[in-house]
């Protein structure tokens, strides 16, 4: 008798993925580049990096710094501009055998608009991050992500030039992220991803000076995996839209949490640095681990530590 194995398949708005398994910007190229090293088959989806409106060169170097169970990065949203992206990088992307998702950043309501809508045009793009962790220029550099009503109205701009499906970014340097994702949601997000990386810095102890260039940058890795966790637990009680977990997921057991919390699939991030592979090995884990249980797919699992959970999401989309 041969047993059909668990389904992975979920979906994020009309986004239907095979695996719940994303690879986040800036962490995975386009995909090509970690194509000689693992199967693209085998994974969810690639995020691509951030474009904005027009070019920038990024932050000074260094940009990188590692840290006990972390990385520190301050890039600076270095990239091409949108106008670029789209007439020289976007077409090599129509052959990759994975859904991407574009990512959008800007410094103005009105770069988010624009930006999306240019890069929703393009038939590769399957869905649009927006990642609002920027600082609004024209409001005194008050970061979108920490303002409810600078979210709510970036994402009804964003909303309003396309139908494809829309992921909005979270910071977790907030007080309340529940009130950052209900405001999300009800300007149009069809899920929200959970968390971006927190704010911190280093000092070369030798030189009594900070060790990025930029002075502050965001911290990702295992150490802000509890934090990342917390704050799916808590967005989720809070909506009933999909959450992309993520922060420090490195084994499958790292992704199971964030799943148990309340997250519909996973982004895997800095872990790609050390080992290419280790996507493909979470989803046969998570395979393995659903199997054992003798459960059908990885929506049986979602929310199920999150006792109170508002959110209705059911594996391949169905809501009850």
């Amino acid at each position: 008798m041969i047993t059909a194995q668990p389904s992975l398949e979920v979906k994020l708005g009309k986004l239907q993925l095979a695996y719940p398994t994303l690879m986040g910007s800036g962490c995975y190229g386009s995909g090509d580049e970690f194509a000689p090293f693992a199967d693209l088959t085998k994974i969810g989806a690639v995020v691509l990096k951030s474009v904005t409106r027009r070019p920038r060169l990024g932050n000074p170097t260094p940009r990188l710094v590692h840290t006990p169970a972390g990385l520190l990065n301050a890039i600076g949203l270095q990239n091409p501009g949108i106008d670029w992206y789209v007439e020289r990088e976007v077409p090599k992307y129509a052959d990759r055998p994975c859904p991407l998702i574009g990512s959008v950043a800007g410094f103005s309501i009105d770069d988010y608009a624009y930006v999306c809508e240019q890069l929703a045009k393009c038939a590769p793009i399957a869905a649009i991050e927006l990642n609002i962790s920027c600082p609004n220029v024209g409001s005194e550099g008050e970061t979108f992500a920490c303002d409810p009503d600078l979210t709510a109205r970036v994402v009804r701009a964003a909303r309003a030039t396309t139908d494809k499906t829309l992921i909005v970014k979270l910071s977790p340097n907030v007080t309340d992220i529940a009130s950052i994702a209900r405001e999300a949601e009800a300007a149009g997000a069809d899920a929200l991803a959970v968390i971006n990386t927190v704010r911190g810095m280093s000092v070369d102890v030798e030189t009594w000076r900070p060790r990025l260039g930029n002075v502050t940058g965001g911290l990702s890795g295992p150490a802000i995996r509890p934090i990342a966790v917390l704050a799916v637990y808590e967005v989720a009680r809070a909506v009933s839209i999909p959450i992309v977990g993520q922060g420090g997921i490195e084994t499958a057991t790292d992704a199971l949490e964030f799943f148990l919390a309340g997250a519909t699939a996973v982004s895997i991030g800095t872990a790609n640095f050390t080992d290419p592979r280790i996507p493909e090995r979470i989803v046969a884990e998570l395979q393995a681990y659903l199997g054992r249980r003798g459960l059908a797919a990885i929506g049986d699992i979602v929310g199920k530590a999150n006792v109170g959970i508002v959110g209705a999401y059911q594996h391949g989309g169905d809501e009850g």
